[in-house]
């Protein structure tokens, strides 16, 4: 996870992600339906949803957009089209795994755009199964250090079950086993934290380190897949130096 929370910072700055409203409450209406649908419709009982439900209200969607969504995810709304959650696996430009996450209601669509993107940036797809043994699912979560000092954060975080907790610049991250998410996120919430990211990841077992130029061109296509309509999140095993970092910032 080297510098996934400055490179994510770097983004939402530079605006590169999401950059149209209608796109950002397209991603936040599907991550409400998907929350709805694996854990209820009710936020005091589902803390994906209420984390989902905290981050449309940070963007300004309107109420009835969010009501919409939880009623789609719980299967009250017959006539919403349906959406699938779906992971494709494949490989960028110098054999950085990756793992993509779509919420989608036309998968031919979704793949065909995947690989498109891909194939033009000297990646390709992978077979079930091939990339996803060298990711796990953990908890994870992001914040600014000014809500709550590193000591108290990790503190509260061991506390609830957490394996590791970092200070990447102005952020901290938390990352925990899956069954510790609500332990963690109920600690946060307590604490009057409100996390930046608060979700469940892929994270990889060990991170391929690249130079800064090979870096770049594998960003700038990390970038062109999150920039397509049905993907969610892209997961990865790249390692992202301070140098590269920087380079990103100056682009």
């Amino acid at each position: 996870m080297s510098g996934h929370s400055h490179w994510a910072t770097i983004r939402r700055k530079k605006g590169a992600q999401d950059a149209k409203r209608g796109a950002l409450f397209t991603r936040l209406t599907r991550e409400i339906v998907m929350a709805a649908r694996e854990g209820g419709g009710d936020p005091e009982n589902n803390v994906r949803l209420a984390l989902a439900i905290e981050r449309a209200r940070a963007n300004n969607m309107p109420k009835e957009n969010i009501e919409r969504a939880i009623r789609r995810g719980t299967g009250e709304d017959k006539d919403a089209a349906a959406i699938e959650q779906v992971m494709y696996e494949g490989y960028a430009p110098h054999g950085v795994a990756l793992m993509i996450e779509c919420v989608t209601d036309n998968r031919n669509r979704a793949v065909a755009e995947i690989r498109h993107v891909l194939t033009r940036n000297g990646g390709n797809m992978a077979e079930a199964g091939s990339v996803a043994w060298q990711f796990q699912r953990m908890a994870y979560f992001s914040f600014p250090a000014s809500q709550l000092d590193y000591d108290r954060a990790f503190e509260l975080a061991v506390e609830a079950g957490a394996e590791d907790v970092t200070q990447d610049g102005e952020n901290i991250e938390i990352i925990a086993p899956v069954e510790s998410f609500k332990d963690v996120a109920d600690k946060l919430h307590a604490a009057g934290v409100h996390p930046e990211e608060a979700g469940l990841r892929y994270i990889a077992k060990q991170e391929i380190e690249l130079n800064v130029e090979e870096t770049l061109q594998v960003l700038k296509v990390i970038e062109a897949l999150e920039d397509l309509d049905d993907v969610q999140n892209v997961y990865h095993n790249l390692k992202l130096t301070e140098e590269a970092l920087a380079a990103v910032e100056t682009e």
